[in-house]
């Protein structure tokens, strides 16, 4: 049981502190050098959308106002919308925009298939309904490309009110991090799904049932041999979940996504991948399977508490969790709680939310449906 303890302890510890601070001391991040082009390849900017009324127009808008000098379209797509998302993108007079107002709802992996089937660009921008980008975003991310670079990931800020206790930012910018460090390395893993792109030759469509698209879709390429990159220069923006509880249930959708990403990406878990299967086992598996070694640690400690040591180990564990209720209890309720407590917080709730999405993967969950996130408008 001491063995059980030690190692399930030491793999979390790892995964949160130890890996993250490893990259930072031996890890250099590298520039990335911006392909100077004559001419400029077409671009089809894709966007999938569900009872997004509220934001839909302005990201149109926004697309449409890249300083991009080739030839640029958006493909946007309502997925079966019951409010008026549908009318607002077929209503757009601009040739450049290709709207699709499909009447179903099958989910946003359904729709991205779709579109991209449509499209003959040369390079895909894939981004959210409420995303919006910096006016250069496009062109830095096309001009990162090369003849290895299969996708390229770009930098998401996301802004937050100052009453919202949702720590997601705060979570957010050391994802940040290790991705720049995880694309020096050949390891990132995956994208911000708000903004990223890739050579469309290279999409593989994927399962109807896939929840975490973004990283699917750039694992794939990955798999086909391509560099993926992180140029933090092409920037997006987006707006934090409203509050922690619906934070939760994003986080409880991403788990199911996060479990069914693991099952078809056997093959990077092989050491034959180098760098980047350690990225991927020290970033990705191991917090994926936070919430099990975190019961297990629970579990071994309490057998073990005969030994003063333990004991005193235990107390922590049940104070740290203590705190997690409590600061659970305090926002729901609306009150403020201090910055150590919301990390906290977060950081129970997210793995908690982890662990409710494994148990729904473990039931069979074959949806791709998806959820809209509420927008901070939606509670004003």
């Amino acid at each position: 049981m001491l063995i059980v303890f030690w190692i399930s302890l030491s793999l979390l510890v790892y995964s949160y502190f130890v890996y993250p601070l490893l990259l930072k001391l031996l890890v250099k991040p590298k520039e990335i050098k911006l392909q100077a082009l004559s001419e400029f390849p077409s671009v089809d900017i894709v966007i999938a959308a569900y009872n997004e009324e509220s934001c839909i127009k302005a990201r149109i808008e926004n697309a449409l106002q890249q300083n991009y000098q080739g030839e640029l379209n958006i493909l946007v797509a309502s997925d079966g919308s019951k409010d008026k998302t549908g009318e607002i993108i077929t209503s757009f007079t601009d040739p450049r925009v290709k709207a699709f107002n499909f009447p179903e709802n099958r989910g946003k992996i359904s729709v991205l298939n779709d579109l991209i089937a449509h499209s003959d660009a040369e390079y895909l921008v894939l981004t959210d309904a409420n995303t919006d980008f910096n006016i250069d975003a496009v062109d830095i991310l096309i001009r990162s490309f090369n003849d290895k670079v299969g996708a390229v990931s770009g930098e998401l800020i996301l802004e937050t009110d100052a009453g919202n206790q949702n720590q997601d930012g705060l979570y957010w910018k050391y994802e940040q991090l290790l991705k720049k460090y995880e694309s020096s390395l050949g390891g990132l893993l995956g994208a911000n799904g708000a903004i990223y792109a890739i050579k469309r030759e290279l999409y593989i469509p994927l399962s109807k049932d896939t929840v975490v698209d973004d990283f699917c879709i750039v694992m794939n390429i990955k798999k086909q041999g391509y560099q993926v990159l992180y140029n933090e220069l092409a920037v997006a923006t987006e707006e934090i979940a409203p509050s922690l509880k619906e934070e939760y249930g994003r986080r409880v959708r991403i788990g199911i996504g996060n479990y069914k990403a693991f099952m078809v990406n056997l093959w990077a878990l092989s050491p034959l991948q180098g760098w980047f299967s350690l990225c991927y086992w020290s970033h990705k598996v191991l917090r994926w399977f936070a919430p099990h070694l975190m019961l297990v640690v629970f579990l071994s400690n309490l057998l073990l508490i005969t030994t003063p040591i333990y004991l005193f180990l235990f107390i922590g564990q049940v104070l740290f969790y203590a705190i997690g209720y409590y600061g659970q209890r305090k926002i729901d309720n609306g009150k403020k709680v201090n910055g150590l407590v919301a990390i906290v917080t977060f950081f129970l709730s997210m793995n908690v939310a982890l662990g409710q999405g494994f148990f729904k993967f473990l039931k069979g969950h074959k949806s791709g449906g998806w959820q809209r996130t509420a927008r901070s408008g939606d509670t004003k």
